[in-house]
């Protein structure tokens, strides 16, 4: 049975302004405003904005590579991707939110992977666990580091300024998706479909967990 979230007001009023909209790709010719050169190479040029009639939502730009090994045996993980790898930046050109309601500052901020541990803590957060965990680019100098999950957690938590991490949910694509596409899943959540060498990956960019 799904618990509704009790969220303060003013995380309410970004989430659902957010949520009542439509959303649309654009594809992105320039690349992410403000990388270092360490981040510029690690970092594709080409990006995607996500746009809604009230404009630029986020800007999503990918890494040039995401290493992916074997899928483990837990069922609720979806990819073979190691704790805190790189997957890409993002960059919230107004106020943002996470998946919990959390504001997330304008500015940007890296993505890293990551799977939310079995405990009590985490039960019901959501059906899989994969996330990609959201650090300010500028307290994440090393594109090529992988995070421990508490370490990662504790970067995440400089996004959110809460006790708890930015996270946005990932997915593993209806078969019949295209990447990159952006699409409408369910009653309020917006999924961007990405494809980045072999691994083709959603993740849901506009959304309000239920758990």
């Amino acid at each position: 049975m799904k618990r509704l979230v009790l969220l303060p007001s003013i995380w309410l009023l970004v989430a659902f302004s957010a949520l009542a909209q439509d959303y649309k790709l654009e594809t992105v010719a320039t690349a992410a405003p403000g990388l270092p050169g360490v981040y510029a190479a690690a970092i594709r040029t080409q990006g995607f904005r996500i746009n809604s009639a009230s404009g630029a939502w986020c800007e999503v730009w990918l890494a040039q590579s995401v290493p992916v090994g074997a899928k483990p045996d837990d069922a609720a993980i979806s990819f073979g991707i190691a704790q805190g790898t790189l997957l890409g930046v993002i960059r919230f050109p107004g106020k943002g939110a996470d998946r919990r309601g959390q504001v997330i500052p304008a500015g940007v901020y890296t993505l890293r992977y990551s799977n939310f541990p079995v405990d009590g803590a985490h039960s019901g957060v959501a059906p899989q666990r994969d996330f990609a965990l959201l650090t300010p680019l500028a307290a994440d100098s090393d594109p090529a580091a992988r995070p421990v999950f508490d370490d990662l957690v504790k970067m995440s938590r400089k996004a959110s300024g809460t006790p708890h991490p930015a996270v946005l949910s990932l997915e593993t694509p209806p078969t019949d998706a295209t990447a990159p596409s952006v699409v409408k899943e369910g009653e309020h959540d917006w999924t961007l479909t990405l494809k980045v060498g072999d691994l083709t990956f959603s993740i849901i960019v506009v959304g309000k967990a239920e758990a």
